[in-house]
């Protein structure tokens, strides 16, 4: 299943490499405020799914495009569901911004066990299996050794889809650069999260995300050694679309800060 994936995502990414070399094709269509789609997203998407179908029929699949895409037997009840974004990051596609990657996570009776987060810019491919661990191509990875929040470099997203929440972010961000090391916002956050499993960010946090934004990178980080929580810590970030994330000891200063 982690190898379908692995397929899936770089064929997503070769079509994603061939729109870039020639941005003024693109034909760019806003879905909301600050919200924007172009034909590579769905193309991406396209063949994603053709290559899970493929595959396994009978899986559902949730595509940030298509929606949600029951499998071909709908009488039984199915246990897995493939969480796919073809384009994390479409506005920094459209400027030619090189943040950006495909993300495609798999769900078995709810819980995720594989996640595959491909920046096709860099031909970095990050990959994780529950139990298994998690790796950047071969190599395997893991969070950083950061122990204090006053040291760590912390990832973050701005709430572009939530204005009504743009001033509790604001207080968050005003709290985390005072005591922190530094804030970074790239504009792609599964990538984000796959850095933190990566030890590139120390932490990581971002209000209103979708559940493809989220499942595959937090898999990576808690194989990688990492914590991941909604910010009252608990389990339910993916519902919530509210994620923290980061080493064991930054998460916790990190959740502090943001209560």
């Amino acid at each position: 299943m982690l190898n379908i994936a692995v397929k899936a995502a770089r064929r997503a990414g070769a079509i994603i490499n061939r729109a870039a070399l020639d941005r003024t094709q693109l034909e760019i269509r806003v879905k909301q405020a600050n919200d924007f789609v172009t034909q590579v997203d769905k193309a991406a998407e396209s063949a994603i799914i053709d290559i899970i179908r493929q595959a396994y029929p009978d899986h559902d699949i949730l595509g940030e495009e298509s929606g949600a895409l029951p499998g071909r037997n709908t009488a039984a009840k199915v246990e897995y569901r493939w969480i796919i974004d073809p384009l994390d990051g479409t506005t920094n596609f459209i400027h030619g911004f090189p943040q950006y990657c495909v993300a495609i996570a798999l769900q078995h009776r709810g819980a995720i066990e594989h996640g595959v987060i491909y920046d096709p810019s860099k031909n970095e491919l990050f990959t994780a299996s529950k139990g298994r661990g998690a790796f950047l191509d071969d190599r395997r990875i893991r969070v950083s050794k950061c122990i204090h929040l006053k040291d760590a470099l912390v990832g973050t997203g701005f709430p572009f889809k939530e204005m009504s929440r743009l001033d509790l972010y604001c207080k968050q961000l005003k709290e985390v650069m005072q005591k922190s090391s530094a804030v970074r916002r790239a504009g792609a956050a599964a990538l984000d999260l796959a850095y933190v499993a990566a030890g590139r960010l120390d932490g990581f946090w971002e209000l209103g995300l979708a559940p493809w934004d989220m499942a595959a990178g937090a898999l990576m980080i808690q194989e990688a050694g990492g914590l991941v929580g909604d910010l009252a810590g608990d389990a339910g970030w993916l519902e919530s679309g509210d994620i923290a994330a980061g080493t064991p000891k930054v998460f916790a200063q990190l959740l502090a800060t943001l209560k």
